[in-house]
């Protein structure tokens, strides 16, 4: 290695398959890292994965406590130890507050928000005991900024926008870091895991996602840089720093936008009976 060249680092990123998940672990390859990839979608347990080669994905569930601990051993097979975590994996939901079923916000907490919980309460003693390590969360701008219509998605990415910045201060001592990644719309194949009740909802976001000019890969490379740079809010994008700005400069501004959306929200989807 030359001495200008960056250290090689052990990476496990969930939600690895496709999407974000897919442009992340190629984009710490690319540069040199070691990762393990898992998904919903992997080939086979996690356990089955001990000796395959780095460029297989392997699953993890991650609302599985078996899993995370299946995974953790791998790491420690593998590796002895881990230097970054992605909490990558989610799913796509939302809908007005009178429209989405209560089955829906459990569906949505267990997976965004309790999944992200239960992967750092997994490495978290691991990266104590080493004394390093970086968790990164991967939320969304919805955790920042919350549009009409959301309130699902919009607590739980909240949710980890909250936790990373707890973790941040919770594990300072021990030279742990935490950074929560906030996009706004890229193309990607999250809406494929949409569910829920309120159809005009999905219908907005789906056709924000396929409008937006950003790819996965291009949200990757700045969430790298953002890692790289010890950001503890990744806005990887100009329309999610845009919009956040907006919040924290004119907050009078910001909430005509957000009601005008919110408005024009109740003329696609009709009224609640």
């Amino acid at each position: 290695m030359s001495p200008t060249a960056s250290p090689r680092r052990r990476v496990l990123v969930t939600g690895a398959a496709s999407g974000l998940g897919a442009a992340l672990t190629a984009a710490f390859r690319a540069r040199g890292d070691e990762v393990l990839a898992t998904d919903l979608a992997g080939e086979g347990g996690v356990e089955s994965g001990a000796r395959a080669p780095s460029s297989t994905t392997v699953r993890l569930d991650i609302t599985s406590d078996d899993d995370w601990a299946a995974a953790l051993a791998l790491v420690e097979e593998r590796w002895g130890g881990l230097d970054i975590l992605v909490n990558n994996a989610g799913v796509a939901g939302g809908g007005r507050i009178d429209v989405a079923g209560l089955d829906e916000w459990e569906w949505i907490v267990e997976i965004n928000l309790l999944g992200v919980v239960r992967g750092c309460r997994t490495f978290v003693p691991m990266l104590k005991r080493q004394r390093s390590g970086t968790i990164v969360n991967v939320a969304s701008l919805a955790g920042l900024v919350h549009p009409a219509g959301m309130a699902s998605y919009n607590a739980v990415k909240a949710g980890v926008v909250a936790l990373t910045e707890t973790l941040g201060h919770e594990l300072s001592p021990y030279g742990v870091t935490a950074s929560v990644v906030c996009p706004s719309y890229f193309r990607t194949n999250l809406m494929d895991s949409l569910r829920g009740a309120d159809e005009a909802l999905g219908s907005v976001v789906t056709q924000l996602v396929e409008r937006s000019p950003l790819t996965a890969d291009d949200i990757a490379v700045a969430v790298l840089a953002g890692i790289d740079a010890g950001d503890e809010i990744i806005l990887p994008d100009p329309a999610a720093r845009a919009a956040y700005d907006l919040k924290l400069r004119d907050r009078a501004a910001y909430d005509v936008q957000m009601r005008h959306q919110a408005a024009r929200l109740e003329e696609l989807g009709g009224p609640v009976s």
